[in-house]
């Protein structure tokens, strides 16, 4: 067996044999999205439909076992091309709808749409997730036609969002991201992304899939692989994705741990390449950019401080272990303040992450001790963007995101001489 060759049903095996090869393949991970994901079909399928119509485009739902009916619902949702003044194409769109072997988690689900696609020897693909409430049909032209039209290998998208959705990123998946690989994608793990045949095959032959990434940090690998690989990327303009945004303080679940873990371990793999880098390069940007009304994002702030103080007297033992000492005094300082002139420095916060990741890499404790360790911490970064852009908007928000970006590239060398030393 090669390595990239992956587990699918005599069902899904027989359709694949049926199509026997296709253009454009569009993935849809699944996991209990009967409420969202007909609305995800319907865009879809009327975007190739209106972009691509002679193209062969295939349709594959790759779930994760859903007891809702949302296999069903994608099997049998439909379009009125009448009423969307859309010509049904010449070659309809085929759909494969098929459970997932392997770990469960998105990064599973992936592999299997990058298995069709090999299989298939489409193009181009593109995957989005299947509780969007914002996606249109052009999202299928600003995915597909850079690969499709304009040679690239790999399309990041680029939405707008409210000043406080989106935290993750915006404090340490964007500048963590610029910062060691000098390229500006501004959501490395925002989830729907276009992608060429040769790149899914390269992921295929990584030895990632009995891992986390298998769960949920399969964004964040995708991105950085397809950097690191020097794969031609860019980056479509999507207007906002519209989805249940969560209050930092009360929803992390594991999303942080996982994204900065895979964060950390990506580092390790691709340490020749990062080390190496210098400013950040500027990535294409397509699409028509629009302002549109963004919801409102609910943020408690006093539970973030409170989480970040506590954390100073009950983790201090293990940040002595990772952080240095200029930066465990800084922040003993900061505990005490009142939360209205609580602020975390951006310097201070890049040291933060420089630091757990230099810990990572040596191993000074227990990797998943060490993550689950930076929670608070980044509680009270987030607490202090929350009080420093309370009266901004959403504009002036986003400059002080490309300055803790600047910061970040600054603080490299600091990163570059500590990495070496182990």
């Amino acid at each position: 067996m090669k390595t990239w060759d992956v587990l699918l049903t005599p069902e899904a095996e027989s359709k694949i044999q049926d199509i026997d090869h296709a253009d454009i393949l569009v993935g849809i991970p699944s996991f209990n999205n009967a409420n969202t994901i007909a609305h995800v079909v319907h865009a879809v399928t009327a975007g190739i439909c209106k972009y691509f119509p002679n193209a062969r485009a295939v349709l594959i739902n790759s779930d994760g076992g859903s007891t809702d009916g949302t296999p069903q619902v994608v099997a049998t949702a439909g379009v009125d091309f009448g009423v969307l003044l859309v010509s049904e194409s010449q070659s309809p769109l085929q759909k494969i709808v098929t459970p997932y072997y392997g770990i469960p988690g998105k990064g599973s689900a992936f592999r299997t749409i990058f298995e069709v696609a090999r299989r298939l020897k489409v193009k181009a693909c593109a995957v989005v997730d299947s509780d969007l409430r914002s996606i249109t049909p052009e999202w299928m032209d600003l995915l597909l036609s850079p690969i499709m039209r304009e040679g690239f290998d790999y399309v990041a998208p680029y939405y707008l969002r409210h000043k406080y959705d989106g935290t993750i990123t915006n404090s340490i998946a964007y500048p963590l991201t610029r910062a060691l690989y000098g390229v500006s994608i501004r959501q490395p793990i925002g989830g729907e992304f276009g992608f060429s045949r040769s790149l899914a095959e390269q992921y295929l032959e990584k030895h990632v899939w009995e891992s986390e990434v298998a769960r949920f940090g399969i964004d964040i690998w995708m991105t950085t692989e397809a950097i690191a690989s020097g794969a031609k990327v860019c980056q479509s303009f999507l207007g906002a994705k519209i989805h249940d945004p969560k209050d930092p303080a009360k929803d992390l679940s594991e999303m942080l741990l996982e994204v900065v873990g895979a964060l950390f371990s990506l580092m390790e793999d691709h340490t020749s390449t990062w080390m190496t880098q210098n400013a950040a390069q500027t990535v294409p940007l397509f699409g028509f950019q629009y302002h549109v009304a963004l919801e409102p994002v609910n943020v408690n702030v006093d539970r973030m401080i409170a989480s970040f103080q506590q954390g100073v007297v009950d983790l201090a033992s293990i940040w002595e272990k990772m952080l240095s000492p200029a930066v465990l005094k800084a922040l003993t300082s900061l505990a005490s303040l009142p939360s209205k002139t609580f602020r975390l420095p951006d310097e201070l916060w890049a040291r933060i992450l420089f630091d757990t990741a230099i810990a990572f890499h040596r191993r000074s404790i227990v990797r998943d001790h060490l993550l689950k360790a930076l929670t608070p911490l980044y509680l009270g970064r987030t607490a202090s963007f929350v009080l420093e852009t309370q009266g901004l908007t959403t504009t002036e928000a986003e400059e002080r995101v490309e300055n803790l970006c600047r910061i970040f590239e600054k603080e490299k060398p600091y990163l570059v001489q500590e990495w070496g030393r182990d």
